[in-house]
């Protein structure tokens, strides 16, 4: 009686797991994130990527998406990225020619970026024209320094991403940049949030006397998200930011040109 019970126990979770297949109700892995970071890059940034993997680690619990992270810029190539709808960079940008090629070849192919604080920051000696138009054409200019904690404007609302924030919010410590000219100056760039002018002067050592400062960003000719936030190990200790973050990666994944995998 007992290995009777045991077959039809097995048959039946057999017969369950075909049914629930079937029917659509195990369709992950939703979709697939890979982080690119450096292990190498400046102290304050490699603890923000380091959080920021637990971070996003913890929110695949249940399967809900697959998050995989590589500090090997090699990985940086058209084969890796097959089945990625979305790449992060953590902590640093591509350097040599071939793998800023494959990147800019995986944006204009509909390709997602999410991108935070040193990934987007470029001067003079970036020498990576298009990477300067794919920000929106903002060089870096300034920042405050120590790291301090900014009240922070939401601008626009309208879309999923911003959505659900209160109009303004203060913001964990970090390192601001300041961009010249501002990425706003450029049609094709969407301003989500942006530092409050209440916050000046911001900095003791390095200050930001005045002047307009987006913080989070998308160019519309792209599915991608820039933010500013990203310098040290307290980027994650605000919710109403986490929520930011989590609207913003699920933004740009449902943007997907394979289709919004959220309702497949």
């Amino acid at each position: 009686m007992r290995h009777f019970k045991c077959i039809r126990g097995t048959s039946l979770f057999v017969f369950l797991l075909a049914f629930f297949n079937s029917a659509g109700f195990a369709q992950f892995p939703r979709f697939k994130a890979l982080a690119f970071f450096s292990r190498t890059a400046e102290p304050a940034h490699v603890d923000f990527a380091r959080d920021a993997i637990r971070y996003f680690e913890g929110l695949t619990w249940g399967d809900a998406f697959v998050f995989d992270t590589t500090s090997a810029w090699s990985d940086l190539n058209a084969e890796k990225l097959k089945g990625y709808s979305v790449i992060l960079m953590l902590n640093e940008t591509p350097r040599s020619a071939e793998q800023r090629r494959i990147f800019e070849q995986y944006m204009k192919g509909g390709g997602g970026w999410f991108g935070f604080h040193a990934a987007g920051y470029n001067d003079a000696a970036t020498g990576w024209p298009w990477f300067l138009e794919f920000l929106g054409g903002g060089v870096f200019w300034r920042n405050s320094w120590p790291l301090l904690p900014a009240r922070l404007a939401v601008e626009d609302p309208r879309i999923p991403a911003t959505r659900n924030l209160p109009p303004d919010f203060m913001s964990p410590e970090n390192e601001w940049y300041q961009w010249k000219p501002s990425p706003r100056a450029n049609p094709d760039v969407r301003v989500l949030v942006s530092l409050s002018p209440d916050n000046y002067p911001l900095g003791l050592k390095d200050t930001i006397p005045d002047g307009d400062l987006p913080v989070v960003w998308t160019n519309t000719n792209y599915r991608m998200i820039y933010m500013n936030m990203g310098h040290g190990n307290r980027i994650f200790s605000d919710p109403t930011q986490n929520a930011l973050i989590i609207a913003g990666l699920r933004w740009i994944v449902e943007r997907d040109p394979n289709g919004n995998p959220f309702k497949r």
